[in-house]
């Protein structure tokens, strides 16, 4: 009897010797179809799937915990632990059982991890977002200068910029990257600006960061000796390029992906968003969360996934290069007037695969036979798309794209005589050349099929022979092909010994072969075999086929995405009526009818129309030009902060915006302070954080800045919040000097407007109406008398004993700000809610007087001129 320790198994063995090497990642385990996980692996994934945890021999006198997955449903799997925070190394069989145990009956099958799995370096079709980028990002730190890089090894694309810290919260809110990789020295110090990006930390040892490394590994994945031809690189940014290569080489285990050549990116070429900005903005994301409710949401009609990538990498980061700008804007306004011409390209365009992806895939050996039929069919639709535009007048950028979609006739016609037109998932299965294309597979194949004929006819005849109608010849993976008739057929055929030889009884069928049956399937056997070998060799040509022509096809696919992010435009643009925006180096900022373009989508589902409203920020003598703007709430203050910002936005990323009219200075910064939220996980109040964000807004905005503050200041004391709001108001006039939309419920700050020459005073107007208010969303110039906050009260559903009891100390208190400040007094005199006489009970809504039953069963459109009259002399009678 086992004294409870056991002897540690070879099988077992092996698994704690790999798993010694990935002691941060959860091992997949492979054994047969299978990935199983053992020991503290297995409790983890059992919970974070909500799988079955059982066990598995014996360790240390204690129970193997194990859980497994099916190998063909671990897609699925690896994509939940992903999103749950977890790595997975994937361990493979590197030969078969059959081939194991010919080093002996109790040698273990090799394995070994082939992968690496991360959220930064997810390349399946699945575990992806088709219409985002999945980045992996790497941030360097050498002596006095930082550099942030990233890459997208899914699509290859690659870049990167110096980049002080100050920078990189920014910078990683605008990428959103899955994964950044830090020095471990920087780990605890990056920790929360990458939390905060939403992104998964890896801590690198400094030799990752090497920067003297760095070039020649950089140099070494495109195959050249030095990085020269791609541009000059400071030492930082090698170092974070550097380290991006590494950790690509140690997840991929030496299979790099396909990367384009580095690209440098300059800081200001791209207008300034903050992590704040852009979550008040819901520019690509929601304050729900996820993509439904945000201006990418709203504003996305691409129709393939090159595009939808490369419209949200637009809209976040809108371009401050004019040139660039008005490029964008010359071939959305083309596209929107040739109706023809974009309906034409979209619907060439909607059959368009993802090129980038699958070369990715193809690259790092995980494609299939899908993979090259996704380069084929694109191929075909930029071959029809150049042939149908080739000579139509294009503005330049739209003719720059045409002509990158010719050029591929041999790759194409290559692939189109190789491939079937709808092949299966994965070369092992098989089946996806072409007939005619390769004598020996035709040869192969023809032999293999024609078996099943002779295998059919020779079955016929095994009926004749003996008689027995029910017989069959039937295949399976362990006897192969054989002969199998009924048990009550048994004694007959064992008759025929001499020529039918027994293999097997089961409980209801007696099984047989003859040497004519085992001569045949060794021949179909070979043939099978011999044809899906000659696939895979044909499969691995075309793939290096594609390979090699990765440079034009990354073009082409470039090209593609961009007649789709215009084209798409132009639709938007003709389906919603929106207008092309003047860009230029002016501080103007002058829009007519702007519009807010997610509130007036939704809008437009109810059927309500959206009140549109103007805006002008100009100033002539350089000075600062702030619209100082009161009004109640929900009457739209903060619709209408936020839709000329994203006009802005909009305007600079080379799209029409929902104005009539807008004229836009270059916006080198956007800053917005709208909505409330806390940070309680760092121990910081609703007020604290209003106070961080604004903070960062005046110490960093420039003259060239748009600004949008709403209620700064309402998260504390009345006296407090008011000087605070005050003083931001007069730093951002006199010294930031910036375009801005300051909202306030502090009506004294209107005083400003006479006081500082860029301040203008505007309102939302409202009616009030039998102590009710109606808001009419229309924004004026002008300002507030009052806020009307009781009312807003009212139609929030308060109590009415508690919205009379507010009136009555708002009347009171406006009494003694009438009388010369005696609010105090006023406050003294006023009686506590619960030392008030008892309320009465509410009183029941009066009986309607005669005249109004009267007025209620009259239809006016029913009456003549002198029935009316006499109407009105019987109610005269009754009042």
């Amino acid at each position: 009897m086992s004294s409870g320790k056991s002897t540690v198994t070879p099988m077992m063995a092996q698994y704690l010797e790999i798993k010694s090497g990935y002691e941060d990642a959860l091992l997949f385990y492979r054994m047969g179809d299978f990935y199983e996980l053992f020991f503290d692996d297995a409790k983890a994934a059992a919970e974070a799937l909500d799988i079955a945890l059982t066990k598995r021999g014996k360790h240390d006198g204690g129970d193997i915990p194990m859980c497994g997955v099916p190998v063909h449903a671990a897609e699925g799997y690896l994509l939940t632990l992903i999103r749950k925070g977890f790595r997975v190394a994937v361990c493979e069989q590197m030969e078969s059982p059959a081939e194991a145990k010919k080093r002996g009956a109790k040698s273990v099958v090799k394995r070994d991890v082939v992968r690496l799995v991360t959220p930064g370096t997810l390349t399946e079709e699945s575990l992806l977002e088709a219409r985002r980028h999945n980045f992996l990002a790497a941030y360097a730190l050498v002596r006095d200068a930082a550099a942030l890089a990233w890459v997208d090894i899914s699509t290859g694309a690659f870049h990167v910029m110096a980049l002080p810290q100050v920078r990189l919260g920014p910078e990683l809110a605008r990428l959103a990257p899955s994964e950044v990789l830090v020095s471990e020295a920087q780990e605890i110090e990056l920790a929360n600006v990458v939390a905060d990006a939403g992104a998964a930390l890896t801590a690198l040892g400094r030799g990752s960061f090497d920067s003297s490394l760095a070039a020649d590994r950089v140099a070494e994945v495109f195959g050249v000796a030095s990085l020269d031809a791609f541009g000059t690189f400071e030492r930082a940014e090698l170092s974070a390029m550097g380290a991006l290569v590494d950790y690509l080489k140690i997840t991929q285990k030496g299979k790099l992906p396909l990367l384009r050549p580095p690209q440098k990116e300059a800081s200001g070429g791209v207008m300034q968003i903050d992590a704040a900005t852009r979550r008040n903005l819901e520019l690509t994301a929601a304050l729900s969360g996820g993509r439904a409710g945000s201006l990418l949401a709203c504003i996305d009609r691409t129709v393939t996934a090159g595009g939808a990538r490369l419209l949200e990498r637009r809209l976040s980061s809108p371009s401050r290069d004019l040139a660039e700008i008005n490029a964008r804007l010359e071939a959305v306004g083309f596209s929107l007037d040739e109706t023809e011409f974009r309906s034409a390209l979209r619907e060439a365009l909607r059959k368009v695969p993802d090129i980038d992806r699958a070369l990715s895939r193809l690259s790092l050996d995980r494609g299939g036979p899908r993979d090259l039929t996704a380069v084929r069919n694109a191929l075909e639709q930029a071959a029809e798309i150049g042939a149908r535009h080739d000579d139509t007048a294009l503005p330049a950028r739209l003719h720059d794209a045409v002509a990158r979609l010719s050029g591929h006739d041999a790759l194409l016609d290559l692939l189109d005589q190789a491939l079937v037109a709808e092949p299966p998932l994965l070369a092992r299965d098989g089946g996806f050349i072409a007939p005619g294309y390769d004598e020996d597979l035709d040869e192969a194949r023809t032999l293999r099929d024609e078996g099943r004929g002779v295998i059919a006819r020779m079955q016929q005849d095994y009926v004749t022979e003996t008689g027995i109608n029910s017989l069959k010849i039937k295949h399976n993976n362990v006897l192969g092909y054989f002969i199998e008739c009924t048990a009550t057929h048994a004694d007959k055929m064992h008759a025929l010994s001499e020529r039918f030889i027994h293999r097997q009884t089961t409980a209801n069928q007696v099984r047989f072969t003859t040497v004519e049956l085992s001569e045949l399937e060794t021949r179909i056997l070979n043939a099978g075999n011999r044809a899906l070998e000659i696939e895979k060799r044909l499969f691995a040509a075309l793939r290096q086929a594609v390979l090699d022509a990765a440079g034009p096809l990354g073009d082409l696919a470039r090209a593609l995405s961009e007649l789709d992010v215009s084209s798409a435009l132009a639709e938007l643009a003709a389906q919603e009526d929106w207008t092309r925006p003047v860009v230029d180096n002016s501080r103007m900022f002058h829009v007519e009818t702007g519009r807010h373009p997610v509130v007036e989508a939704a809008l437009k589902r109810e059927g309500d129309p959206f009140v549109a409203n103007d805006c002008d920020l100009n100033d002539a003598d350089g000075a600062s030009a702030i619209w100082l703007l009161t009004g109640p709430n929900m009457a739209g203050k903060s619709t209408f902060l936020r839709q000329n910002a994203l006009i802005a936005v909009l305007a600079q990323m080379g799209a029409f915006v929902p104005a009539e009219k807008a004229h836009i200075g270059l916006v080198s910064q956007l800053f917005s302070r709208v909505g409330a939220s806390d940070d309680l996980a760092r121990g910081r109040s609703t007020f604290m954080v209003e106070m961080v964000e604004t903070a960062a807004i005046l110490n960093q905005a420039d003259d060239r800045a748009l600004v949008i503050l709403d209620e700064i200041g309402r998260g504390t004391a009345t006296y407090d919040g008011l000087s605070i709001a005050w003083a931001t108001l007069e730093h951002l006039h006199d010294v930031n000097r910036c375009r801005g939309l300051f909202a306030t419920h502090y009506h004294e700050m209107t005083s400003l407007a006479g006081r500082m020459a860029g301040v203008e005073n505007a309102t939302v107007a409202v009616k009030e109406w039998q102590n009710e208010v109606i808001f009419l969303h229309e924004v004026k110039k002008g300002a507030a008398d009052r806020s009307y906050g009781v009312q807003v009260a009212q139609l929030a559903g308060l109590p009415k004993v508690v919205v009379g009891r507010a009136r009555e100390i708002l009347d009171a208190l406006e009494q003694g700000e009438r009388e010369g400040g005696k609010q105090k007094a006023v406050i003294d005199d006023l009686p506590l809610f619960s030392a008030m006489a008892a309320a009465p009970a509410p009183v029941a809504a009066a009986e309607p007087s005669e005249a109004e039953a009267r007025l209620r069963e009259l239809h006016p459109d029913e009456l003549s001129p002198r029935e009316a009259l006499q109407v009105i002399y019987e109610l005269k009678g009754l009042v």
